[in-house]
């Protein structure tokens, strides 16, 4: 694995990671490195995202996955039909039963596996057309991401690890400085930046993990429980930031278990048995009259009621 020394000396001579391999930072290999040839590709999705579009950003529709066992035995459905839109701006939860097929979903709206059937579109661009060798660069440019168990580099600085997308870019350092101070101002970690992640709590492993999600500038939020590492008071700053996050016009889509995080989105989807079963939508509804609905909808999907 490279040393946080040489991480910062690459980043230091303008983003040239062409030594980075992308094993050594099994997060990062997703959202790939600058050794692809993806200048292009690039340039095209910039200039396709850009135009003005009368549609919702996400939409997801006649979505199935099947996988085949190990010996080709069985086969799973773990989606069978699933439809949704989101709108820019949205902030959108998803909820559902373990094995509800929540995480084959998220995968899918992640690029990081392909339906069976059904597709999903990103401001009309359908991603599961997307060649294989553009799709890490289609991640990057796109999509943030938010794991509950953070992963952060213990050896790079919270600065070094909000960096790195923009470092696995080719981004200039004065670029990365430009966009970082800002972002962490409002995520309260300014004063953090040269710690490590073993030196900081995990409300702030988390809200540096949320500064690496923005830095990109990213069409939408991805959010796999964001919320499922931290106490209480972690949990409710976290929540509180979503919420401003998304009163600046940030699109995002969360899955969680958690009632209380889900009542503070605009709108809650329900799975189950890879479909949706229902949702809810804030409306003028406050978080405690949202969960109290939450509450009242997951007794009623756990004990078969009727799809919405």
């Amino acid at each position: 694995m490279q040393t946080a020394d040489s991480y910062r000396n690459v980043r230091n001579t303008g983003g040239n990671v062409s030594q980075f391999d992308g094993t050594a930072f099994p997060f990062f290999a997703m959202i790939g490195t600058s050794k692809e040839n993806d200048g292009g590709y690039r340039e095209a999705s910039r200039r396709f995202l850009n135009q003005e579009v009368d549609m919702s950003i996400l939409e997801v529709k006649g979505l199935k996955k099947v996988y085949t066992t190990r010996f080709g035995g069985n086969k799973v459905e773990a989606l069978k039909n699933v439809n949704f839109s989101v709108e820019k701006g949205e902030y959108v939860a998803i909820m559902g039963e373990s094995g509800s097929g929540k995480t084959t979903l998220l995968n899918i709206l992640a690029a990081l596996d392909r339906p069976t059937a059904g597709s999903v579109s990103l401001n009309g661009r359908d991603i599961s057309r997307i060649r294989e060798s553009e799709m890490a660069a289609f991640r990057r440019d796109n999509l943030g991401f938010v794991f509950q168990e953070f992963n952060l580099l213990d050896t790079f600085s919270l600065e070094d690890n909000i960096y790195l997308p923009l470092v696995l870019a080719g981004k200039s350092y004065p670029e990365m400085e430009k966009r970082i101070h800002p972002i962490a101002r409002q995520l309260g970690i300014e004063a953090l930046l040269k710690k490590y992640p073993y030196e900081v709590s995990g409300g702030q492993k988390q809200r540096a993990a949320v500064a690496r999600a923005l830095i990109t500038d990213p069409q939408l939020i991805l959010a796999d429980e964001p919320t499922g590492a931290l106490d209480s008071k972690a949990t409710d700053e976290l929540l509180r930031l979503f919420g401003d996050i998304n009163g600046a016009g940030q699109t995002i889509l969360m899955v969680t278990h958690s009632v209380k995080a889900a009542s503070h989105a605009g709108r809650v989807l329900f799975i189950k048995d890879g479909e949706v079963f229902h949702q809810i939508y804030r409306g003028d509804s406050t978080s405690e009259q949202l969960y109290q609905k939450i509450s009242y909808t997951l007794t009623m999907v756990a004990t078969g009621g009727d799809r919405a």
